[in-house]
């Protein structure tokens, strides 16, 4: 069984606008490995090797995460269309809270568009589309507490205990692991 005549021509199973919407997505999850891959240079530049492995972790989960997107797509017969991705700042501000700030708030405007996309698979109808949507709400949920609370213990640091807490967070932030994302077979 082939899929209905796409508004591209195309046969696929998948609906345009759905279509288009998990296209972008793509470019933003892969626009968000490259801001953490940014912010790991720059905090191995300064020193902090457990921030900057914290980071090229994070950078690979985002890559997973429009990997889960791409295979989806080809799943569903659609057609990939990779879009370009702007550079990301290279330069953070001192000190490394605030590279942690705007951490959190990307996570949020990621949200924001994980729940646009929900809404839109739920008004065209799309559970298979929603059903996948699924596992990015939460995902969004831990991604968000995982900067705030990061950004809550760097707030620390620059209160009393200043540097032994920055330190205590970089000790931390080292001992992560990577868990690459197992994607079903569709």
């Amino acid at each position: 069984m082939g899929g209905a005549e796409g508004e591209r021509g195309d046969k696929t199973q998948m609906n345009g606008k759905i279509l288009d919407a998990i296209n972008e997505q793509i470019k933003w999850e892969l626009y968000s490995s490259y801001l953490y891959l940014s912010m790991s240079a720059w905090y191995d530049s300064i020193g902090l090797r457990g921030f900057s492995h914290w980071e090229r972790i994070q950078a690979m989960e985002e890559r997973d995460h429009a990997m889960k997107f791409y295979d989806y797509v080809l799943s569903r017969g659609g057609i990939i269309e990779l879009q370009a991705i702007d550079a990301p700042p290279s330069l953070w501000e001192s000190p490394p809270e605030k590279a942690f700030e705007y951490q959190y708030e990307h996570e949020q405007s990621v949200t924001a568009k994980i729940d646009n996309l929900v809404e839109l698979a739920h008004e065209e109808h799309d559970h298979a589309t929603y059903n996948l949507l699924q596992w990015f709400v939460d995902e969004q949920v831990e991604e968000e507490e995982n900067a705030r609370t990061i950004l809550e213990k760097l707030s620390m640091a620059s209160d009393e205990m200043g540097m032994n807490i920055l330190f205590m967070v970089d000790k931390e932030l080292a001992a992560r692991g990577y868990h690459p994302l197992v994607t079903p077979d569709y």
